[in-house]
């Protein structure tokens, strides 16, 4: 035990020249002046598709997509331009329960369709269409095509802008963004289970983007 305090001095005094390089403040702030026109890519480490839907009246349950990639091209002075394009892989679901996930994602039995996406699920897409930014130019409605399971419908995204500014680690360029809506999974192919278990499914969607 006499060797533990040494070495966790010594480990506190080598974190201290990357403590001393952290902002003392957030570097990003809801402030659009800061957002600068280009291509920005997502950020796939803290891009995030949450899902929640409603379990035989008892409950709803949730789950969430990760490692999201893709592209925002954006022009403060012509917001209503802006273009986006992320891919979000399915297979990578996280739930609360390996059950859960593997009712996702398992095959149909002895050949049937799954009830849910089954064993290596394409990813999904969303390509914008359109962008209607409010006077303010901090809230827009961006529609596009969403392709899941196989099929594409239009939906349209209640998008807030939540921020902008350098990322600390890297300076790069970031802008960061909040959306929701609500989609039928029977539309995409995915009605296993309506209507015990809801058709509607709530998408609670947050994204960084960063310039590179």
């Amino acid at each position: 035990m006499r060797y533990v305090a040494p070495l966790l001095a010594l480990s506190l005094l080598g974190a201290v020249p990357l403590l001393a390089q952290m902002p003392t403040t957030a570097p990003g702030a809801k402030d659009l002046s800061r957002v600068t026109g280009g291509t920005y890519q997502a950020d796939h480490h803290h891009s995030l598709v949450g899902w929640r839907l409603n379990h035989l009246g008892f409950n709803d349950y949730f789950g969430v997509f990760g490692d999201v990639t893709g592209t925002l091209t954006i022009d403060p002075k012509n917001p209503a331009a802006a273009k986006l394009d992320v891919t979000i892989p399915i297979a990578s679901v996280t739930v609360a329960s390996a059950g859960l996930k593997d009712h996702l994602l398992r095959p149909g039995k002895d050949g049937a369709k799954p009830d849910f996406f089954g064993a290596n699920p394409a990813p999904a897409r969303f390509v914008s269409t359109a962008v209607v930014v409010d006077d303010d130019g901090d809230e827009a409605k961006v529609t596009g095509n969403l392709t899941l399971n196989g099929v594409t419908r239009p939906v349209t995204l209640d998008v807030d802008f939540t921020g902008a500014g350098p990322a600390p680690m890297t300076n790069a360029e970031t802008i960061g963004f909040e959306a929701e809506t609500t989609i039928r999974r029977s539309d995409f192919g995915l009605g296993f289970g309506v209507p015990l278990v809801s058709d509607e499914v709530e998408l609670e969607i947050t994204a960084a983007f960063e310039k590179k």
